[in-house]
């Protein structure tokens, strides 16, 4: 088998006289590119990733075009301009077979190159601990030198996140040169589902639990999206313990919360509403739409890694309380009561948690410095340009 050197983790497919390299949304034939629709690349990647079988239309016209209503002929001229670049035919279907009445099958072989041999990763430690109130929180340890600490944050899961594309790189990079802890909050991952209610405050509680079991003293801290308001909360109960605070994509107001005018309070209902009513009846086109708030300039396969990872990590019911509570979450009268120094690192272009939440932040928390990235993901994704510089900005601050 040839090797080709890429990006780091990246998978090169080769079929025939073709290469798909899906990091670079590229198609090569006997060397040369060759131009094709976005529609036609995002259908060819993902007939070769499921090649082991038929792919029903259904799931392609979802794959494709997600949300959006198109009609089967629209399916069938993309895959007429796929053979068509490709080298295949209707009549010959050498390597996209059509099974009439079902969907389609990639049939030709398919050689994977993988680039740069996968990251050595040493495995991580994942232990428990009990609240006072007799739930299971489950923590991780990772990496190796001194504490970073990560507060939970949107839907995770210590043992999938482990291996996502959308939280891999993360862990890695955050583990480069400390010992990095991290956690479920209680209600997901690896932690207790079945816990009655709960409420901001518990979040705080079962950051405190895991610091504790730990046995840590003073650390940095990081919070992520929602987890910045629990580090902000933690950081002003316990300002003996945090030395730095780093908050990414953080607010300290939900959308319901800093919602001021009557236009801005409806909109922040009907974004509950539909949240909740998606989350409910298992909606794929909300999480879609979910998706594409969090990462608008990532692949349609990262999207698709990203809502299952979304389904993997709690109950729906769940998922329908943590959006009320993340919805109405205001830690913006105890901000100025952080005495720590604090960075705060922002997408400029981040849809989902504008940017005026990280200018208000770096408004109330004095000793705060303000960073933008160049991106409009709210999660940054490994090979943009936006995530070396965060990195960079995080290991000057904290010492690195």
């Amino acid at each position: 088998m040839m090797w080709r050197f890429r990006g780091e983790g990246a998978v090169v497919y080769e079929f025939e006289d073709c290469e798909v390299d899906p990091q670079r949304f590229e198609l090569r034939r006997r060397g040369e590119p060759v131009h094709v629709e976005p529609q036609v690349f995002a259908l060819l990647t993902h007939l070769i990733r499921h090649r082991d079988r038929v792919v029903g239309k259904t799931e392609l016209l979802d794959s494709v075009w997600g949300y959006r209503h198109v009609s089967e002929s629209a399916l069938t001229s993309r895959v007429k301009a796929l053979r068509r670049a490709i080298g295949d035919s209707g009549e010959r279907q050498r390597i996209v077979a059509t099974v009439h009445g079902v969907g389609y099958r990639f049939v030709a072989e398919v050689r994977e190159n993988g680039g740069v041999p996968p990251r050595t990763r040493a495995q991580q430690q994942i232990r428990y601990c009990r609240s006072p109130d007799g739930v299971r929180v489950a923590y991780a340890l990772s990496g190796c030198g001194p504490p970073l600490v990560k507060a939970a944050n949107w839907l995770t899961h210590l043992d999938l996140e482990w291996t996502s594309p959308i939280w891999a790189h993360w862990l890695d990079g955050l583990a480069r040169r400390h010992t990095l802890v991290r956690y479920d909050e209680r209600g997901c991952g690896l932690s207790d589902w079945d816990i009655g209610g709960f409420r901001f405050d518990d979040w705080v509680d079962d950051l405190e639990l895991v610091v504790d079991g730990v046995g840590l003293d003073r650390f940095p801290l990081l919070g992520i999206s929602q987890g910045g308001a629990v580090a902000i909360a933690y950081a002003v109960r316990h300002p003996e313990r945090v030395s730095r605070l780093v908050l990414a994509g953080a607010y300290s107001r939900g959308r319901f919360a800093r919602a001021a005018t009557p236009e801005e309070k409806e909109e922040a209902e009907l974004d509950l509403v539909l949240g909740r009513i998606g989350w409910r009846h298992d909606d794929p086109t909300f999480r879609q739409v979910f998706a594409s708030q969090f990462l608008p300039d990532a692949s349609r396969e990262l999207w698709d890694a990203f809502n299952d990872l979304q389904r993997a990590t709690t109950s729906n019911d769940n998922v329908v309380r943590f959006l009320d509570v993340f919805a109405h979450i205001d830690v913006s009268a105890i901000a100025p009561s952080v005495r720590c120094p604090t960075l705060i690192l922002h997408s400029r272009g981040d849809l989902r948690v504008p940017k005026a939440q990280a200018q208000e932040l770096a408004a109330l928390i004095p000793d705060s410095r303000l960073c933008f990235l160049d991106s409009r993901n709210h999660i940054l994704t490994e090979h943009e340009p936006a995530w070396p510089e965060f990195l960079d900005e995080l290991d000057a601050f904290l010492g690195s």
